[in-house]
């Protein structure tokens, strides 16, 4: 017992001397990666700013991007958008190239409005 309280002070001295070092650090946790969109993918996100779930397609067009992207399955909207091809990209509100909602140009990310979901899209 005398050995342990003895290791204890010299423990507690040498701490007083060097300064206190704390044990676990308060800062927030990193937020996650923002835009993960590989080069040459097209891709569109559930969240702002490239956050929430991601649906990413390498090919130049999509005639109806609910056949491989879950959250557009489930009727979430779009909330952003990363085009990193080499072409703009048009996308529209509804299925084979109808109704035409907006672009984004090429290896440009951005906010969309966010009251409608990409159900196609298409170089420009």
């Amino acid at each position: 017992m005398r050995a342990t309280r003895s290791l204890f002070v010299a423990s507690m001295a040498l701490a007083a001397t060097l300064g206190t070092v704390p044990l676990a650090s308060a800062s927030p946790a990193p937020a996650p990666a923002a835009y993960n969109c590989p080069a040459a993918y097209f891709c569109i996100y559930s969240g702002w700013n490239g956050t929430g779930e991601r649906c990413i397609w390498q090919s130049a067009q999509r005639a109806n991007t609910a056949d491989d992207c879950g959250f557009i399955q489930r009727g979430v909207n779009v909330l952003s958008v990363a085009n990193k091809t080499t072409h703009r990209k048009q996308y529209y509100k509804a299925t084979n190239y109808n109704q035409r909602v907006g672009s984004t140009a090429a290896n440009a990310e951005g906010n969309l409005m966010g009251n409608y979901q990409i159900r196609s899209f298409r170089p420009q």
